[in-house]
């Protein structure tokens, strides 16, 4: 008696494999495994991730559209490099829309949509979170809300592209405890100016916010990509 053939995968279960390499990749590359610049094969990754080529390749597609990696003609895949002066004219423009957005929130005669954001930054020193990965998600979410508030969907979407596309360098920023310290206080002053209408100092506080957090990214980045660059040399040396 022969055995039945194995029950392909339902498009749901490839669909969900897809989206777990491409959240590993994604994260491979967030943790300089694979460093801006480098080339890596397909058949390295499936090795490494246990999975096929066809969930890897879905994954890659996903990742290429979003800027994260590329691929040459009969040479493969590589990661894509971190442009500094890209990412600076993209920290210009969020700073544009997100100043914009906290002038109009301080005019506004309703702030009932920043209560959400209040009753997360606004708390005592005890219960702020200090998990590092937990705190890059609520700070993306409390600028991207900031945003939001001010009911621009056009705004809104031009941001959220802005917050993609430097999220491989942002995420750094919360590497350092004193960082996540620095957040909550400058979340908090922003928010209680803008509650109170004091706009152009909501405006000046924001401003130096992103400024600062840009300055630190960068230098973290950099220092993140020599020491990755060091142990892959280490590495290869020692295999």
């Amino acid at each position: 008696m022969t055995s039945a053939p194995p029950t392909p995968p339902s498009r749901q279960a490839q669909a969900a494999l897809a989206d777990q390499v491409y959240q590993s990749v994604k994260q491979m590359i967030f943790d300089f495994e694979l460093l801006p610049g480098s080339r890596f094969s397909e058949a390295d990754l499936t090795a490494r991730l246990g999975v096929s080529r066809t969930p890897l390749r879905q994954a890659l597609q996903r990742l290429q559209n979003q800027g994260f990696v590329g691929v040459l003609p009969k040479m493969g895949w590589f990661v894509s490099p971190i442009d500094f002066d890209v990412m600076d004219e993209l920290y210009d423009l969020r700073i544009l829309l997100e100043t914009h957005a906290v002038q109009r929130l301080a005019k506004a005669s309703d702030h009932s949509a920043l209560a959400p954001l209040q009753a997360v930054w606004l708390v005592k020193p005890a219960q702020r979170q200090r998990e590092a990965k937990v705190l890059e998600r609520m700070d993306e979410a409390f600028h991207g809300e900031l945003v939001a508030a001010a009911a621009n969907q056009e705004m809104k979407r031009v941001h959220q592209e802005v917050t993609d596309r430097i999220r491989l360098i942002r995420h750094l920023d919360f590497t350092k405890p004193e960082r996540i310290t620095a957040t909550y206080e400058e979340h908090g002053r922003i928010l209680r100016a803008i509650l109170e209408r004091r706009g152009a100092e909501a405006v000046r506080l924001l401003k130096a916010h992103i400024e600062q957090s840009k300055i630190e990214v960068r230098k973290i980045t950099l220092d993140a990509m020599h020491t990755a660059r060091q142990r892959s040399r280490l590495t290869a040396s020692s295999g």
